[in-house]
């Protein structure tokens, strides 16, 4: 067989490292959106087990048809919405959340084979789609240092270990803080060790319901926040190694792995970027032809995690909510980061991008629609308020 030809030592190792960094950075956020949608034990192993079975079959699949390294992941940034929306008033339950996954998976697939994901993303500025984005993950990153408050030695210690590992060994920075603060919680009888389970995780489907401020609070800003942040920049990386991926198809197939698996957790898939680049780098591979391989290992170590689902769900399970929020909060601080610095880059767009980004922190509800919508709404109004037909400063300045 070819890749296991085209295969190395390296390539596998590249794969376990992409298939760790992903999934142990943003999996207690996982976690966390699961439980606000009051999921059962049961529920939480299904969504590990749907999220690693279609993350893996289809980075191997992509990957063979493309022979190209296509990483595909679950959106961290939807978690947050999904975690957001349910937390609003009078809540989202989940056979409602179920009904907005299918729809954000209907919109991909239509994006994908109507060539409209290109035109969607010029419609919305950028600054835009980072300021909804870094306003969804700051709350919890708030979360995250708001528990110092009830577990000072805790996230003290896992902050102190996040910046040491950004220091000397940032690809590893998270997975130390998840190491540490479960040290430190088992030091201080903090875990619970009844909810510790084994075994094969199982598929538990749940019917969709439908609503439409579950599909304007929660499908919609999924659909939005996951092809701005996850699908451009997956793009991006994949052509900056050198690559010509065949862009409309891997977001179609990106919206039939969603409808296909939202019953059972799998929310939403989409590009991955920044644990592509591991796949992508020449220590995958020192021939980019077949750096493919890198992306087949980490497909195969995702359905083996998905597969252990019971487990990974247990062990998180066990875990106090300020070690849980805390890894949570600080792997998301990059990425806020980097929103915050895309939407007030631009002058033209700044004022618009901060109210974008207020109101979506704000965690308002109006009509039974949470802040992601409204932040985006108000943000494009902002916008158009500010530019319609606005004098260019040639004209403002001419006599």
């Amino acid at each position: 067989m070819r890749a296991v030809a085209d295969s190395s030592f390296a390539a596998v190792a590249a794969g376990f490292v992409a298939m760790l960094v992903g999934f142990t950075s943003t999996i207690a956020l996982v976690f966390h959106a699961a439980q606000s949608l009051g999921a059962t034990p049961a529920q939480t192993a299904s969504w590990v087990w749907a999220l690693g079975i279609g993350m893996g079959l289809g980075t191997i699949g992509l990957s063979l048809w493309t022979r190209i390294p296509i990483l595909i992941t679950w959106s961290t940034p939807g978690a947050a919405v999904i975690a957001a929306a349910a937390g609003g008033a009078g809540g989202i339950s989940m056979p409602e959340a179920v009904g907005a996954f299918l729809v954000c998976g209907a919109l991909m697939l239509l994006s994908g084979l109507t060539g409209w994901f290109d035109k969607l993303m010029n419609r919305i500025p950028i600054t835009l789609a980072a300021a909804l984005l870094a306003g969804i993950l700051t709350k919890f990153a708030l979360l995250a240092f708001a528990g110092t408050t009830e577990q000072p030695g805790l996230v003290i210690t896992m902050f102190l270990l996040y910046l040491v590992g950004r220091r000397w060994w940032p690809r590893f920075a998270v997975l130390g803080v998840l190491l540490g603060g479960t040290v430190v919680a088992l030091a201080h009888g903090l875990l619970n060790p009844s909810a510790l389970q084994g075994g094969l995780a199982v598929p538990v489907p749940v019917m969709p319901a439908w609503s439409w401020q579950a599909v304007l609070g929660m499908g919609v800003p999924l659909f939005i926040v996951t092809m701005a942040s996850q699908a451009v920049p997956g793009v991006s990386a994949i052509r900056v190694a050198g690559y010509k991926p065949p862009v409309s198809p891997l977001m179609s197939w990106s919206g039939v792995f969603t409808l296909l698996l939202a019953p059972f957790g799998g929310y939403t898939f989409n590009l991955a970027a920044i644990t592509a680049a591991i796949v992508l780098s020449p220590h995958a591979h020192d021939e980019p032809g077949k750096r493919y391989t890198a992306a087949l290992w980490s497909g195969l170590f995702y359905v083996l995690m998905g597969l252990l689902g019971g487990a990974v769900a247990g062990i998180l399970a066990a875990f106090p909510p300020a070690l849980v929020m805390g890894v949570a909060g600080l792997a998301l601080l990059g990425t806020i980061g980097g929103g915050l610095a895309t939407a007030l880059s631009g002058a033209a767009h700044r004022e618009a991008a901060l109210i974008t980004f207020l109101v979506t922190l704000s965690g308002m509800t109006l009509w039974g629609v949470g802040s992601a919508f409204w932040g985006l709404v108000a943000g494009t109004i902002a916008l158009f308020v500010e530019h319609y037909r606005a004098p260019s400063p040639d004209s403002a300045d001419s006599p």
